[in-house]
């Protein structure tokens, strides 16, 4: 009997759900969960026209590699910045998902950033597909997360949702299985990463690269002011830039919260004016449920005691924050699957 190309394909690769995120690229499978969690960042040889190392491989080359050598971030800010480099590191991420078979071709829900345009959403698309996926399905990011976060999305009432990724900070409510109101601002993780640097170089004449920044926000980092906090220390290993030589010092956490002040100010001002523009009615439903705080800033310490401060409402941070947007992407590919299964029933 003649089976329909889409079975025989499917007998070779699994679905997909994919977080294609400025930082970190996750990749959840059906029946297996977050199968693939690794930086989203490429190291090049130019001379060689060739991928030396894609992932965990490749970050820890940057800073550190010849001339020749390069180590690439193909994802700026939410969306595609590289896009030969994102096909090459998407498809490293499919053939490792599927132990390296080649004939495979998945099909695939990707999320982005809310407010991307066609001309981005569509670079998402053609990357994928250049990579060999069969089927692609965009998702906006703020829907992902929430159904990820277990939000009760689809119901007539308001779900506000705050991910906090690597490049952007997606606030938005929901309802309906729809965004009612949403706002992305291209700050985040990278961002605070780079407010620290700048901090040390124009405090201390230090610098640090975006490694060690990182580490510094990931030890003592923290949004809200407080002892245990503040009194944190850290021992930082940098270059002087008065004398060129290497130098080491030790910060305390209420520098760094100082250091983080600026595009946390930003992230803050984002949910007050999405709050602002709320519906009456799903503002109730938003006091009653409160706001629930996905992505990696959401792990910030103290970042949902400001918020609550600020908005005078319940923040909760959602189980397993980092892993929110691929959890809902791979939900939402199924909720598909089953949808078509509904419509040849008919």
């Amino acid at each position: 009997m003649f089976q329909p190309i889409d079975y025989i394909y499917s007998l070779f690769s699994n679905d997909m759900g994919i977080d294609l995120g400025t930082a970190n690229t996750l990749v959840y499978v059906k029946g297996r969960g977050v199968v693939l969690s690794e930086p989203s960042i490429v190291a090049l040889d130019d001379e060689a026209d060739r991928v030396l190392a894609v992932g965990e491989k490749a970050k820890n080359m940057v800073g550190r590699t010849p001339a020749k050598i390069r180590a690439v971030r193909p994802m700026r800010d939410g969306v595609i910045a590289d896009f030969d480099v994102t096909e090459k590191m998407i498809r490293y991420f499919i053939d490792k998902v599927h132990n390296r078979r080649k004939f495979v071709s998945p099909r695939m829900v990707i999320g982005v950033p809310y407010g991307v345009t066609e001309v981005e959403k569509r670079a998402v698309t053609e990357s994928a597909e250049h990579a060999g996926c069969r089927e692609i399905h965009i998702i906006e990011e703020p829907l992902a997360a929430a159904i990820g976060a277990g939000m009760p999305v689809y119901e007539p009432a308001g779900n506000m949702v705050i991910d906090i990724g690597g490049g952007t900070t997606e606030v938005s409510v929901i309802s309906m299985g729809g965004l009612v109101v949403a706002r992305s601002v291209r700050v985040g993780g990278d961002e605070m990463d780079k407010s620290i640097a700048s901090y040390l170089r124009r405090t201390y004449s230090l610098m640090v690269g975006e490694r060690t920044a990182e580490e510094v926000k990931m030890e003592i980092g923290s949004a809200y002011p407080g002892e245990e906090y503040d009194k944190a220390t850290y021992e930082i290993k940098g270059r002087d830039l008065t004398t060129g030589l290497p130098k080491t010092l030790s910060v305390t956490g209420e520098e760094i919260r100082e250091a983080l002040a600026e595009p946390i100010e930003t992230i803050v001002e984002s949910v007050k004016t999405t709050l602002e523009e709320t519906p009456p009615e799903l503002s109730a439903d938003i006091t009653d449920r409160g706001i629930v705080l996905t992505g990696g800033g959401a792990m910030l310490k103290g970042m949902d005691q400001l918020l609550s401060e600020h908005t005078s409402l319940p923040v909760t941070i959602s189980e397993e924050p980092l892993t929110s947007v691929v959890r809902g992407s791979g939900k939402y590919l199924q909720q598909l699957k089953e949808n078509e299964h509904s419509a040849g029933d008919i």
